[in-house]
């Protein structure tokens, strides 16, 4: 019962190009970190050069725009994502958090440029479209010129933290354009508007009002010919704002129709497909999709090296995604052993396979390291970030492909890691108490301690510990995670006295924050009873799992996996306290249950529970019961040995 290591289109050319540019760059730049000022001056200066570019073709006729001649919006905005609590979201580490904390950093940036567009000054917020429409004689650049400035006006008050301002001028427009549509008006202008306006919301992270907003345009764009010029920019945004709130099933349509009417205009190979092709790759790989995810990627590869050279910048967001999504997915599971044993494919050749797919992600992160070293210098920051990705690979797979050469190969991997944290610190690329910078820390952290550097990594862990208590105080609650991943690591240690400490303290700042009932501090409280079992403190220890057990079948429901994970921790300590051999068989076949539903029947978790209820069963004199159980005891056991053998 040892704690585990840490939780943890154009119809003008001339915009579709520039615009397509720089969606796709705002997307880069999030990814590694290029500071906000930067970026809103580098879209600012390129908004700036497309409306010259592009004015003197747009015409306005009164509230509507010319069927034969209509504009493209000038607004590519990253939605925001939901932002869990804390609650949620503290105890969520796994091994190896590089490549998932740096999707995280995307997309914080990516709330922090969404609003990325060039600042018009003189907009006055009580002003609707439709007010400044009807007034307009400038014609249908007007009209245009009012959708960028009522966007830029929700990012100003945004940024000042007038948010109740933002919704305010977001809910007049939308009443605006829903009067025009009760009235008839159903068309692309309106769907136009709508697409702003979700835009708007989705940044303010009022994500029910999004939903609805998407589902109105759905029903104008449903019946609209592809042909429309506006059509293939509102369909990249509803896709990503449908894959931000999770809704891969409607995302994908709209990303699939993107790329269809953009092939249609432009070939396929043209660099404006980038965009939808990797919203599409998002989806793939969010639902299971990974080998379909992998040749959208490669496509995507393939297409801005054909438009841009092989060095382009451009390459980082498919190369990273490409990276990651083979590092997510060489892990092999209970599922695809039973996969490789149902087809009788040996296992080496399964090995094969993922060593394939390591050598792909290992070489995507080296070439965006090699990207970034040319352009930026060896001592830039996005060059430091790179190095971790890298790292990552080079430690997260070959442990499972050759494992007796792990520990050389995890070294320098340590040493890399090492590297990109100190470019990191002394180029000033981001502050010391970023969240990013902390998660490539206890990256480093659990690294360590896999190789049995455990004082190196605690070190890193008490140093994420100091800063953020320096940041925040010594109550709050984003110090439980560092308190949780300390106390695990002097568990590994032996020094459960130190461990019990550390707990105990994260406990009492979980009550205080979220309250004695709330199921989130059921988490240290297993911890802990773990911790005094090894103590031999069984009687306190069984009390607290008892506590945390009451607090999650009242949360989860009594047959949930929350309440089979501490009933099995309940199991073992009663065990030493001489609890009924009866009653503790009777815990333990409703956690085997537990078990056999989420984790499927040929999970290695089923496997270890069903050795412990052999062994009641075989004290109990329950023979024949015993028998039937033993020989699929036996089969799993020999299933797993081979795996470990291979």
């Amino acid at each position: 019962m040892a704690a585990p290591i840490f939780l943890p289109s154009p119809t003008f050319t001339t915009y579709r190009t520039v615009s397509s540019a720089l969606a796709y760059s705002i997307l880069i730049f999030s990814l590694f970190g290029l500071k906000r000022r930067t970026l809103l001056e580098s879209v600012f200066l390129a908004f700036k050069k497309c409306f010259r570019t592009i004015q003197a073709s747009l015409n306005l006729n009164s509230r509507c725009w010319l069927r034969t001649q209509k504009p493209k919006l000038l607004l590519y905005m990253v939605p925001a994502t939901p932002t869990p609590t804390v609650s949620s979201r503290q105890f969520m580490f796994k091994l190896y958090s590089a490549v998932n904390s740096l999707e995280t950093h995307v997309s914080t940036h990516q709330d922090k440029v969404a609003s990325g567009v060039s600042s018009q000054n003189g907009f006055h917020r009580s002003k609707t479209l439709f007010d400044k429409a009807s007034d307009s004689s400038d014609g249908m650049s007007d009209f245009e010129r009012q959708l960028q400035e009522l966007f830029n006006e929700v990012k100003t008050l945004i940024t000042m933290g007038n948010e109740k301002d933002a919704v305010d001028l977001l809910q007049a427009n939308y009443e605006a354009v829903k009067e025009q549509m009760n009235d008839g008006s159903k068309g692309i202008e309106e769907a136009a508007i709508l697409d702003v306006i979700a835009l708007g919301y989705m940044a303010v992270g009022e994500f029910k009002s999004v939903r609805s907003l998407l589902d109105a345009i759905s029903e104008v764009i449903d019946d609209l010919n592809n042909d429309e010029p506006l059509l293939d920019s509102i369909l990249v945004h509803m896709g990503s704002m449908y894959s931000n709130l999770g809704e891969f099933e409607k995302s994908l349509p709209v990303n699939e129709r993107a790329t269809d009417i953009l092939e249609n205009r432009h070939g396929k190979n043209s660099v404006v497909l980038v965009t939808p092709l990797l919203g599409i790759a998002k989806v793939l790989s969010s639902t299971g999709k990974a080998a379909k995810a992998v040749d959208i990627y490669h496509r995507v590869i393939r297409i801005l090296e054909l438009n841009r050279g092989v060095e382009t910048e451009d390459l980082v967001v498919p190369l990273f995604g490409l990276g990651s999504l083979l590092i997510k997915e060489g892990k092999v599971t209970g599922a695809e052993n039973s996969f490789i044993r149902l087809v009788r494919i040996p296992f080496i050749l399964f090995r094969l396979w993922v060593f394939c797919s390591f050598f792909t992600s290992y070489f995507s992160f080296f070439r965006i390291l090699n990207i970034y070293t040319k352009l930026y210098g060896q001592n830039d920051g996005r060059v430091g970030l790179a190095m971790c990705s890298l790292a990552h690979a080079m430690c997260a797979k070959l442990w499972f492909i050759v494992p007796h050469f792990f520990t050389g190969n995890a070294n320098e991997a340590i040493d890399l890691y090492k590297k990109a944290l100190q470019i990191i610190k002394d180029s000033s690329y981001m502050p010391l108490d970023d969240s990013m910078m902390e998660n490539m820390r206890i990256d480093l952290a659990e690294l360590l301690h896999v190789v049995g550097r455990g004082r190196e990594g605690r070190e890193l862990l008490e140093e994420c510990l100091l800063i953020t208590e320096k940041r925040k105080g010594k109550d709050d609650p984003s110090l439980v995670t560092h308190y949780l991943n300390l106390a695990a690591s002097y568990s590994q240690s032996k020094d459960f006295v130190t461990a019990e400490r550390l707990l105990r303290t994260s406990l009492e700042i979980m009550k205080r924050a979220d309250g004695p009932e709330n199921p989130s501090i059921t988490f240290p409280m297993l911890h802990l009873a773990v911790t005094l079992y090894h103590l031999k403190q069984d009687e306190e220890a069984e009390k607290i799992a008892l506590e945390a057990l009451h607090i999650r079948k009242k949360a989860f429901g009594k047959d949930s996996l929350p309440v089979g994970e501490a009933l099995d921790c309940l199991v073992s300590i009663q065990s030493r306290l001489g609890k009924g051999e009866a009653e503790l068989l009777e815990q333990l076949e409703r956690v085997l249950k537990i078990q056999e539903r989420e984790f499927g029947s040929e999970s290695e978790e089923v496997m270890v529970t069903l050795n412990k209820v052999v062994f009641y069963l075989d004290k109990l004199g329950k023979k024949d019961e015993k028998f039937a159980l033993q020989k699929k005891l036996s089969r799993l056991q020999m299933k797993y040995k081979q795996s470990v053998c291979y």
